[in-house]
């Protein structure tokens, strides 16, 4: 019996990194991924969650480091591993606060977010 795929929700504003990211973690890392460039619908998650969010700090409407403390406050999405990515050079810190599991700074390599995801996940 095949394993079933870990899902992966992307949260960006940006629909070429939506792409890129969308493409690389399900062909490379063989992943479930869908994504979103509106942020608020992140926080409208009920029913069948993703194992992993990579969120962007940076979004419109709502900035990440919002969505992620709303995340982590609540009983049904507190579970789930957050990584916040971002170019801004405090990233460390502002992923801490929000309560991020981990967070990658941009630009990234491919390989460095694939074992952070992988990282997040292995126990889920």
């Amino acid at each position: 019996m095949q394993e079933e795929k870990k899902r992966i929700l992307v949260a960006d504003d940006d629909p070429s990194i939506l792409d890129v990211l969308e493409i690389m973690l399900a062909e490379i890392g063989g992943y479930q991924v869908e994504t979103t460039a509106n942020g608020k619908s992140v926080l409208e998650l009920k029913d069948d969650l993703p194992d992993l969010i990579l969120l962007d700090l940076w979004m419109s409407g709502m900035d990440g480091r919002e969505i992620c403390t709303k995340l982590k406050s609540q009983d049904t999405t507190r579970a789930i591993p957050v990584i916040i990515f971002s170019a801004n050079r405090d990233i460390q810190t502002i992923a801490e606060t929000a309560g991020a599991d981990d967070y990658i700074a941009k630009p990234f390599q491919m390989n460095e977010l694939l074992e952070k995801v992988r990282n997040c996940i292995a126990d889920k």
